[in-house]
């Protein structure tokens, strides 16, 4: 039997995006992908995104007849005057990647890049936050419409927690003894001002006062550490009430909240694929930062996990400190660039030259837009 050929169309219009949808999750369901390359992620991105106006949609769909086989979530952003390629929803996805049919051979991966060179419409690409096992590392150093993907010299950490343990217990004791003495001394601050309570919101419990307790307890953090705040936790910003509700409505999302005395402390909102806990968002209030609420929060949930019969704790993108004091597992994450134009060109070899003179002098290259992470916790 002669397999179908493939058509490939690019979605550039809200109206198409939604028209995709159906085919889109029936894709994402089949194919175990994270939740980042869902449709509803990616939907719910685009619909609350506060600069619209500097972005477009580039995304790459492939056919085979009536059956969707293949996304590459793909928009542009206008950056410093050039045209930038990148991972759809990459603000608040921590890992990118194609979303492929089961069974399906990851050269699809280069025809769909392919369609987007030829489609057109940017000057440079920047895709980031390559799992080692995804399917458009399948790109490096493959031409597509001309435009050749190479290894760029930013890399970013994921760290994890696996191990042998059969409870949270195990694991608690398995920890050193400073951080033992660390974890029930913030216990114990904490209760000296109220009744302590660790708990996962139930699937019935209004998420909006927590998110906005959340969204308080960020900023504080930020100006406390004098960091700019992301659209996520800006005034106003439906950015996180959006993707926190992707996440309810898939039956992904796990919400803990720390509470002193009945006050929220700390939140933490993850979610559970593949086996897997994965920390999305944490953060605490800076005024209990005395009792490392931040912390006792973490170890509660990875205990929880264990108990819960999951692998892994995963805490996503970034190398916070506290993520390499917890993780037993370092993955890296690639990412890949590369010019369609001359003006992508000129800032492609502008971007080599100033890794390479920085590498020259001893210092590191500068970082990359992270997504919104947990924060260092006390």
């Amino acid at each position: 039997m002669t397999m179908a050929l493939e058509r490939f169309e690019t979605v550039r219009t809200s109206e198409r995006l939604g028209e995709v949808g159906a085919a889109w999750t029936d894709l994402w369901r089949r194919s175990g992908a994270l939740v980042f390359q869902s449709h509803a992620w990616i939907s719910a991105w685009w619909a609350s995104a506060p600069d619209r106006e500097r972005r477009a949609l580039a995304i790459v769909l492939a056919w085979r007849g009536e059956s969707l086989v293949g996304v590459m979530p793909l928009a542009t952003v206008r950056r410093k005057g050039l045209r930038v390629l990148e991972w759809a929803a990459k603000e608040c996805a921590d890992f990118g990647d194609a979303l492929l049919a089961p069974g399906t051979d990851r050269d699809l991966v280069r025809r769909m890049w392919r369609h987007a060179g030829q489609a057109g419409g940017f000057d440079l690409a920047y895709l980031n936050r390559l799992l080692p096992g995804a399917a458009a590392r399948a790109l490096i150093d493959s031409p597509g419409g001309g435009i050749r993907l190479r290894l760029n010299h930013r890399e970013e950490a994921n760290w994890r927690v696996r191990g042998p343990w059969k409870s949270g217990a195990a694991w608690f004791d398995a920890q050193s003894k400073k951080t033992r003495q660390n974890y029930r001394r913030g216990q114990k601050f904490m209760s000296e001002r109220g009744a302590l309570a660790f708990r996962l919101l139930g699937p019935e419990e209004p998420l909006a006062p927590v998110l906005e307790q959340l969204t308080t307890f960020k900023r504080a953090w930020l100006a406390a550490h004098g960091l700019d705040s992301t659209a996520f936790y800006d005034e106003g910003s439906q950015a996180l009430p959006a993707m926190v509700e992707v996440l309810r409505e898939t039956g992904l999302l796990h919400a803990f909240v720390l509470e002193c005395g009945g006050a929220v402390v700390a939140v933490s909102i993850n979610f559970v694929q593949a086996g897997a806990m994965m920390a999305f968002v944490t953060t605490y209030d800076p005024a209990a930062e005395r009792g490392s609420p931040g912390m006792v929060l973490m170890m509660d949930y990875i205990m929880w996990s264990i108990d819960h019969g999951l692998q892994t704790v995963d805490f996503l993108c970034g190398d916070e400190g506290f993520k390499g004091r917890f993780g037993t597992e370092n993955l890296t994450l690639a990412s890949l660039m590369g010019a369609r134009t001359p003006q992508g060109a000129a800032a492609h070899f502008v971007d080599r030259a100033h890794h390479a003179l920085r590498g020259r002098f001893g210092k590191p290259a500068a970082p990359v837009d992270t997504a919104p992470a947990a924060e260092a916790v006390s």
